[in-house]
């Protein structure tokens, strides 16, 4: 749950710029691991957007969710040179290993094609990865 006051150093941070939505969901998610249907409410009311408007946003990219989801998340590039170096494989692995334990994400291009299949746990980037080191990365987290 999202603190009010929290919520309102967010919102007052992004008013005033141009474009502020996009970046103040980027904020509350960051802070707070998700944006609920109440946040939506407070930044529609200070932004000047419908509730419609700011659920659209959050519903469509990937990045954002309304509950809060504790499991670390894996960030496996799905584009063409990972794919060609089979990543497919590695996904499958990925999931018969997590176990509900790890949440697996799916990105277009972590930057390593000629590395690939890649991919993110926070921060740190693997390559060259194959089933065998997906499911030692899964056990770690």
């Amino acid at each position: 749950m999202t603190a009010p006051d929290d919520l309102d150093e967010i919102i007052t941070a992004y008013l005033g710029r141009e474009g502020p939505l996009l970046p103040l969901l980027h904020a509350v998610q960051a802070r707070f691991g998700c944006i609920t249907p109440e946040s939506q409410i407070r930044i529609a009311a200070a932004l000047n957007l419908s509730q419609a408007e700011v659920y659209g946003v959050v519903s469509f990219y990937h990045d954002f969710m309304e509950t809060k989801d504790s499991r670390p998340a894996i960030a496996l590039c799905r584009a063409e040179a990972c794919q060609a170096r089979g990543v497919e494989a590695v996904a499958a692995a990925a999931l018969a290993a997590c176990a509900d334990r790890v949440r697996l994400e799916t990105v277009y291009c972590l930057g390593l094609c000629s590395v690939g299949p890649a991919a993110r746990v926070g921060d740190t980037l693997y390559a060259r990865l194959d089933a065998v080191n997906i499911r030692n990365l899964v056990s770690t987290l």
